[in-house]
């Protein structure tokens, strides 16, 4: 799905995708407690309003703290955790998404993700659960996370709440075309993780010449063209120079010659394969 508001990105303000903001802050691998709460803080001081974490990740009780210390409205800030794989049966997914709650210190999540379609992921089992708590108002939203259109398309079928987004690892070097022809079929919004490619995205050329032509990073033009397709972004960032580095990507607009130069990019780049991953 296209961006709102895609013709024209203000300085300090963020689109939004079916209500969620097009950039946010990513926390994995943020695991030491104090600077994962600070980089939390941090950004949504300087104007982010879309936190992502997970149960893996072992931050959620910094993510909360860094709510906290921000002073933000909690109904200002959309919030994803994701349900890792040892905990997809229907009675682990209602507790662990209640311990989630507890650890980020709130009543509710923005949009709760299967985190991998792996291990104890039963497709009707799990997201059965998924609605109940959708249905007790636990989660306002029902995601999916490194679903391949096979796992999407059944997702999507047996699911009694809507599937509201899938989150799949996506930038230049891995621009996941038919995972978001997939989204796109089934009205889902992709949200790509890594979408730095761990920073491989500054060492291609292409990028490099886009980045001087506009006078900005490497980083904002790799962010700038994801969302220009209509794909949110979650960087992981914990300096505050960094993370406001990110934020000004909304302030780059990609032309058509742009994209194109990127959409060329011939190089395919995975970063994140387990061995449970569905395309293994």
């Amino acid at each position: 799905m296209e961006p709102e508001h895609a013709d024209s990105i203000a300085p300090g303000t963020c689109p939004t995708a079916s209500g969620m903001p097009m950039l946010g802050l990513g926390t994995w691998q943020n695991d030491d407690a104090d600077q994962c709460a600070e980089s939390v803080r941090t950004a949504l001081e300087a104007g982010y309003r879309h936190i992502d974490t997970a149960q893996f990740y072992r931050n959620e009780e910094a993510v909360g703290d860094g709510l906290a210390a921000a002073g933000v409205d909690r109904e200002d800030v959309f919030l994803a955790t994701k349900i890792w794989i040892a905990n997809l049966s229907s009675d682990d997914v209602l507790e662990t998404t209640r311990d989630s709650l507890d650890r980020l210190g709130v009543d509710y999540l923005d949009l709760l993700y299967v985190h991998w379609p792996a291990r104890t992921y039963d497709a009707e089992e799990t997201l059965s659960a998924f609605t109940e708590l959708h249905d007790e108002g636990l989660i306002e939203n029902v995601g999916v996370s490194n679903f391949q259109p096979e796992q999407l398309e059944t997702a999507v079928d047996v699911c009694d709440t809507p599937i509201f987004a899938n989150q799949v690892e996506l930038h230049p070097l891995l621009p996941q075309e038919s995972v978001r022809n997939a989204c796109d079929d089934y009205d889902v919004e992709v949200v790509g993780y890594s979408p730095l490619a761990r920073g491989r995205v500054i060492e291609q050329p292409e990028i490099q010449t886009i980045a001087e032509k506009h006078d900005a990073t490497e980083v904002q033009v790799s962010l700038a063209w994801a969302r220009q397709k209509g794909v949110t972004t979650i960087p992981k960032a914990t300096s505050a120079n960094h993370i406001v580095d990110n934020w000004e990507s909304l302030t780059v607009e990609l032309d058509r010659e742009d994209i194109n130069r990127i959409d060329a990019i011939n190089k395919t780049s995975r970063q994140v394969d387990p061995d449970f991953a569905p395309w293994n």
